[in-house]
């Protein structure tokens, strides 16, 4: 059986990981030249497998007056004359309850940990996937007494959930990570959690291409494909300039390209670009550079070591289609990597990125099937599409191939976006 995956960013690719490994023929097409090129080329770094909750919580809101007004808000609103834009904060300002927020959690934690045992079985079954991988846990840094107080009341929340975390005054986050030194009458504590990784997600994508070749899988890049029209009243093909790619099936994993693709068969789907930036910065002083990924709580900016460089991500720009970046939120970047973490890189030739993370309002994935029997969704992913890519592609090559899902697909089904 033949099948199409459009779009080889890590969710396109782990699509084919697990289609291949169930005997299917595999092309990935992708409009760019290599693999990784959009959203998946540049992000945080961090597999954060325990920390998942989604943007849209009980909390947000009344943040956001002060965020909006902030030049160096975490998050930045841009109005536009766009009836998506609009609808999809319409989704999101009534996805911010306790209830929403805590099924969502519980769902993602699912999907998360079974990426997490994905990936430990994909490295012992391919000890040369080369990316940078790190498994020295992650600390989040909380500076002032209330945020960390109630983050310590989830922490008996989060242990139902599975997540062991323990927390550690500023003495002790200084203990664990010396690289904080510097902090130690700014910080109130932190949540430390050991299972938690970090990677290269570009190098990732790269290496995981070199094996899908090896098994077979074939891949077509600069290749647009622009159109998915129906063959029947239950099947589709794809279009690329003018070219029928002919497949048994057609999984989309294009992120917010996907929107438009897919309005060309009348299907609606509740994704919103929210654009984010990072840098990517030389370490020269090893001795205090972090030792393992670091999440600045207030300023929700994560710090990830990748070898010999250090990845430094945030932000969350809600307006606009285009991963054009600005020079603004870059400065803002840098100014708080030099402050949390002063000496440890070259930031002046650190280099600037930003993608747009392809959101839902409710911060779920879409893996599901669609209306037509060979066309299958695999999108939605936000800023967990690295945590997450593993168990999504696991996923839909068990929908796909008419097998019991290893997870519960209910909770990412279009229908409850």
């Amino acid at each position: 059986m033949h099948t199409i995956v459009l779009g080889a960013g890590v969710v396109g690719l782990t699509t084919a990981w697990y289609l291949r490994a169930d005997g299917h023929q595999v092309t990935v097409i992708d409009r760019n030249d290599d693999v990784a090129s959009e959203t998946s080329f540049a992000n945080g770094g961090q597999l954060s497998y325990s920390y998942v909750a989604p943007l849209a919580g009980p909390g947000v809101l009344s943040k956001l007056p002060n965020w909006l007004l902030r030049r160096d808000s975490p998050v930045h609103y841009h109005p536009r004359v766009d009836l998506q834009q609009w609808r999809w904060l319409l989704q999101f300002v009534r996805a911010c309850t306790h209830r929403q927020s805590e099924e969502s959690t519980r769902s993602l934690l699912s999907l998360s940990f079974l990426s997490r045992d994905l990936m430990n079985e994909l490295l012992g079954s391919e000890p040369d996937l080369s990316f940078d991988h790190a498994n020295a846990g992650k600390l989040v840094v909380h500076r002032t007494s209330a945020s960390f107080d109630a983050a310590r009341r989830l922490l008996d929340y989060q242990r139902s959930l599975g997540c062991e975390q323990e927390a550690l005054d500023a003495d002790a986050c200084i203990a664990k990570e010396p690289a904080l030194a510097h902090l130690a009458g700014e910080m109130s504590g932190g949540i430390f959690t050991e299972s938690e990784d970090s990677g290269d997600c570009y190098r990732f994508c790269v290496g995981l291409m070199r094996l899908l070749r090896k098994r077979g899988v074939a891949f077509r890049f600069g290749t647009a494909v622009t159109r998915l029209r129906r063959t029947s009243a239950r099947r589709v093909i794809a279009s690329a300039a003018g070219e029928d790619l002919d497949a048994d099936h057609v999984v989309i994993a294009t992120g917010t390209s996907s929107v438009p693709l897919l309005a060309t068969l009348g299907i609606r789907v509740p994704l919103y670009p929210l654009k984010g930036y990072s840098l990517t910065a030389p370490l020269q002083g090893k001795a205090v550079a972090p030792r393992m990924s670091v999440t600045d709580y207030e300023r929700k900016v994560v710090y990830a070591r990748l070898g010999d460089r250090l990845r430094i991500a945030g932000m969350a720009d809600i307006g606009g289609r285009r991963a054009d970046i600005s020079p603004r939120r870059i400065a803002t970047l840098r100014a708080a990597a030099r402050a949390m973490f002063p000496g440890a890189a070259d930031f002046d030739k650190a280099a600037a990125w930003c993608g747009l993370r392809p959101a839902t309002p409710k911060g779920l994935p879409i893996i599901d099937r669609t209306a037509f029997d060979n066309l299958w969704l695999n999108i939605g992913h936000g800023a967990l599409g690295f945590t997450l890519a593993l168990a999504s592609g696991r996923l839909i090559g068990d929908l796909v191939s008419q097998r019991k899902p290893a997870r519960s697909v209910g909770r990412f089904e279009l229908a409850a976006a």
